[in-house]
């Protein structure tokens, strides 16, 4: 661990350690949470654990959160939304990093500390996100040797968010060491949900016959994957992912699923890291610009029954 970030570690101890100064409710009025989608668990945790923290660091505070549907004109609309309603602090999953930047700068312009949460965007003050690289390497990986090292592999993509470019990043760092295995998509977004991720895994079994192996780039499309894989009767696939959500522990326990892994992220406790963070920054306690990444665990079929699953779940 680096010199910053033991210092971020200490800082956000402190902040969610220590009680509330009495000037702090009136600091932080309202927070505003702008997300990809909330039809996703994930983000669900995010919100529970940022709004867990801002009851501990400002119980008087209101908090907003709203689903950007991976829209970046939706995204602006709301940014402008929660500063003209009154937050001085918005958690941001930016649904593109760069285009964001505008945004980011007329709410801090308003006064608003903007923390980026789960992937990183231009400008903001502060981030929080898990190592997206290594979850993709862990848990293609891992893949890899359930293959032993040859075979078909599709990457099923997902939204163009830095976490998802850094996860097939990372997984196909890890499956160009094997060249034996050969990636025979890499490009069909599965949009992060299961529908999506159902139909591109049947368009990836009309068109592959001999596909051995899916990455998935989080567990709704795994999921959805899944279950295109058993409706179309396909024996010999299968199927990693990222996140170590509440429903891929079901996948993993069961035998007739093609899910073996997936890279577990934690949502609760990086929302409840971001709001401590943007007080942490708001009160000078930590630099503009820190950035946090939390490591990802995989979890199997060998290890999922002693998986807690998500902090606060």
């Amino acid at each position: 661990m680096n010199t910053r970030s033991k210092f971020l570690v200490a800082a956000l101890a402190l902040s969610t350690s220590l009680a509330a100064p009495p000037a702090l409710a009136d600091d932080i009025s309202s927070v505003g949470v702008s997300v990809g989608s909330l039809g996703n668990p994930y983000f669900v945790a995010l919100v529970k654990g940022a709004t867990t923290q801002l009851k501990s660091d400002a119980p008087k505070a209101s908090i907003n959160a709203l689903s950007a549907d991976y829209d970046l004109n939706k995204q602006f609309s709301q940014m402008d939304s929660f500063v003209t309603s009154g937050a001085n602090l918005i958690l941001i999953n930016g649904v593109d990093p760069q285009a964001v930047l505008p945004a980011v700068k007329r709410v801090q312009k308003a006064g608003a500390v903007v923390i980026a949460v789960d992937v990183a965007s231009s400008g903001v003050d502060g981030t929080v996100q898990t190592d997206n690289v290594a979850a993709g390497r862990i848990s293609c990986e891992f893949l890899a040797k359930k293959l032993s090292g040859k075979g078909e592999v599709a990457i099923e993509n997902g939204p163009q968010v830095s976490s998802i470019i850094d996860r097939v990043r990372g997984c196909k760092e890890v499956l160009a060491r094997y060249p034996d295995i050969k990636i025979v998509s890499d490009d069909q977004n599965g949009g992060g949900d299961r529908d999506l991720g159902f139909k591109v895994m049947q368009g990836y079994l009309v068109r592959f016959p001999n596909l051995k192996g899916v990455f998935a780039i989080n567990d709704p499309e795994a999921i959805g994957s899944d279950l295109a894989i058993r409706q179309a009767h396909r024996q010999g696939i299968i199927v990693t992912s990222v996140d170590g959500a509440p429903d891929i522990t079901v996948s993993l326990k069961d035998p007739k699923s093609s899910i073996v892994a997936s890279a577990s992220q934690d949502p609760y406790q990086m929302g409840k890291d971001g709001v401590a963070m943007g007080r942490a920054i708001k009160e000078g306690k930590i630099a503009k610009g820190t950035v946090r990444l939390m490591a990802p665990t995989l979890i199997t079929r060998d290890n999922v029954d002693s998986y807690k699953g998500w902090t606060g779940e």
